[in-house]
């Protein structure tokens, strides 16, 4: 085999070969080793084993080594298969690219009959080499124009909106809260209701994020028929009741990392205990679970509801068990209080059992809670949370325990439920203890993958002082994907005994809610 100078052949020869220029003249003996024994391939739609072009390619490959690590190579060189001429060519610019890399560095000395080969290859399939390399810098240009026009290098933004159609109605002449007083004679209208959030997450060092959520909502507990009948024991829709009302602003500001592997630590003006303490793989969060606060968390663990400054600590010190810690004062920003309106952060039930009380303000002082939470998981198909939390709420102290388990029976079939205790002092009824469950089950991936439905009943506020019957929530839904950011789900909800008051009748209602994801 006779060879010749790599830096030269490179220098008169293949430099022009690989990077367009005009194409120089060949020596006579190079001229006539690229015009013989070469069929046209040049208006064949594919490249088939026996052209010989194919054959080509696969001789250079193995004789240099030159295509190592492209895709398909096992298949795409090994005779049993044609190839579109777009593959060819994105196959023979690998290795024009290689084999210049490989003269340049002096590696391998390259024969004579072998650039020929290239030559007459470049030549057949010119325009798909042109094609490949018109795309290649139609995508430089578009990734130096995001590069340039993208929102941060640091911050990304998830958008999410929540549209639902509600309405209902109740059996009996009229609803009554839980203090006897009147609510309403006649069926609620129907509404639209809605929530957009955005959410804002930027990492400084890969393990820690500021967090930003900007909000917005509808007319929160009275836009949908559960929160108007029944206000007091949960039967509101959660993602109604939650946003800033009908105003723009932060519902989410704090930042997280991580001092260890083990160690989550966060800290931040606006907070949500319901982020930490009591989450359950299948009952919350409410825009893809249920949707109810009866059901979404555990009613009584929450009395300070709202959001405030705080914050929370997360500890994985081996795989099966996890603790949380939180602490949150609904109204940190406010130097002093007072109950003569409205004081934010506190749960509805809060008025009801203090209907005289009063606020402090500040980051110490009330409203403020702290929950601490022991997660248990043995196996993976199981896991056990246990909570205490303490706080005080219109200058009295309020003190809770609760339990929360999910059991994975299959891949189709789970079972949940949670368990509540709490302790109030000094309220307009005395001194109560009032107790709450709820049981369920889900069903993922129920008649199409990434389905989710499940159905649940709970008694949010079971005590005897507090009317004469013990309210019954259920609720019933089916979550199912539209695409990869648009979900549905139609769901029910049935309140008996509404208000502890056996004199109310039942309330039924049913939402449509749709989940846009972006």
């Amino acid at each position: 085999m006779s060879t010749i100078n790599p830096l030269l052949c490179f220098k008169k020869l293949f430099l022009p070969l690989v990077i367009g220029i005009n194409f120089v003249s060949l020596p006579p003996y190079l001229a006539y080793a690229a015009e013989t024994s070469y069929p046209s391939v040049s208006k064949l739609k594919d490249v088939a084993p026996s052209d010989w072009a194919y054959q080509a390619i696969q001789l250079l490959i193995e004789r240099y080594g030159i295509i190592t690590g492209y895709p398909d190579v096992t298949v795409t060189f090994k005779g049993d298969r044609a190839m579109t001429r777009y593959e060819f060519a994105a196959a023979l610019n690998k290795v024009l690219q290689q084999v210049e890399k490989l003269i340049m560095q002096e590696r391998t000395l390259i024969s004579s009959h072998d650039l020929a080969t290239l030559q007459r290859l470049k030549q057949e399939f010119e325009a798909e080499l042109t094609t490949i390399e018109s795309r290649v810098d139609e995508l430089e240009t578009r990734t130096n124009f995001l590069e340039a026009n993208q929102f941060s290098t640091t911050t990304k933004l998830n958008t999410r909106v929540i549209l639902a159609a509600t309405g209902g109605g109740f059996k009996g002449d009229r609803i009554i809260d839980v203090t006897g007083e009147e609510i309403t004679i006649e069926d609620p209208n129907a509404t639209l209701i809605y929530r957009t959030t955005f959410s804002l997450n930027t990492s400084f060092s890969g393990t820690d994020s500021l967090v930003t959520w900007l909000e917005i909502g509808s007319n929160g507990i009275d836009d949908n028929t559960g929160g108007f009948l029944e206000p007091t024991f949960g039967s509101v829709l959660d993602y109604s009741a939650k946003p800033p009302v009908e105003e723009f602003g932060i519902s989410r500001l704090y930042y997280t990392f991580s001092p260890s592997d083990e160690l989550n630590l966060t800290f931040g003006s606006t907070l949500s205990l319901t982020d930490y303490i009591d989450t359950n793989s299948y009952i919350n969060p409410s825009f893809l679970n249920f949707s109810t606060l009866a059901l979404v968390q555990n009613y009584l663990l929450f009395p300070v509801q709202g959001l405030g400054a705080g914050a929370a600590v997360e500890w994985n010190p081996v795989e099966s068990i996890r603790v949380k810690a939180a602490y949150v004062a609904a109204s940190a920003d406010e130097t002093s209080s007072d109950n003569s309106f409205f004081t934010p952060g506190i749960f509805p039930i809060g008025y009801i059992l203090y209907p005289n009380g009063e606020s402090e303000g500040g980051l110490f002082g009330d409203p403020y809670q702290g929950a601490i939470e022991l997660e248990f998981t043995p196996v993976e198909a199981f896991t056990m949370r246990f909570q205490y939390t303490a706080g005080d709420i219109l200058g009295e102290r309020f003190e809770v325990l609760g339990a929360n388990f999910e059991l994975d029976i299959s891949d189709r079939v789970a079972v949940f439920g949670r368990y509540g205790y709490g302790s109030y002092n000094n309220t307009a009824f005395g001194d109560i203890n009032p107790n709450y469950w709820m049981a369920g089950i889900a069903f993922p991936d129920l008649f199409m993958s990434s389905a989710i439905s499940g159905i649940a009943v709970g008694q949010p506020f079971i005590v005897d002082k507090i009317g004469n019957a013990t309210q019954t929530n259920i609720e019933a839904f089916y979550n199912f994907p539209v695409n990869d950011n648009i979900r549905i789900t139609p769901l029910v909800q049935v309140v008996t005994n509404s208000a502890n008051q056996d004199s109310n009748g039942t309330i039924v209602s049913g939402t449509l809610r749709t989940v846009f994801s972006f």
